[in-house]
């Protein structure tokens, strides 16, 4: 019986020392980048923005398609986190979204979108233009 134990407390301590090593530690860092976009049924959308990670400025670019009821132009400030990367370069991939909405001069509004690294956007937005969208969207960001 006292081997059980004395096996089942070593397996215990691998087990918990071990757990140290599969965690992987990731980061956060502030984003900006402006989108213009405009369209009729198809739309297209791009721009420029900052990345500011580990006290260094990265600078970024962005563009997309829609596909889907639009019609109108807009320009949209953003500003916010970008959580869960490990370099910069995990920023670098597609953020989708499906939504509606309609902007007629200046608006503001929220989200929150995901790329295939696993990078989460958190972000605050001002809108301005005009805009009627019920769309589905797909926004590149790479570093330049």
């Amino acid at each position: 019986m006292q081997w059980a134990s004395v096996i089942r407390a070593a397996l215990i301590t691998l087990t918990v020392s071990g757990a140290g090593l599969t965690t992987v530690y990731a980061d956060f860092g502030g984003i900006r980048f402006n989108v213009i976009k405009a369209g009729f049924v198809v739309g297209g959308s791009g721009g420029s923005g900052t990345l500011v990670f580990h006290g260094r400025r990265y600078p970024l670019s962005t563009g997309g398609v829609s596909y889907g009821f639009t019609f109108g132009a807009s320009a949209t400030d953003f500003v916010g986190t970008i959580s869960n990367i490990r370099t910069p370069f995990d920023v670098n991939g597609v953020y989708g979204a499906a939504g509606a909405g309609v902007a007629v001069g200046p608006g503001a509004g929220g989200i929150v979108l995901a790329n295939q690294n696993g990078a989460v956007l958190t972000l605050s937005g001002r809108q301005m233009g005009l805009i009627v969208a019920a769309d589905l969207n797909g926004l590149v960001i790479s570093l330049r």
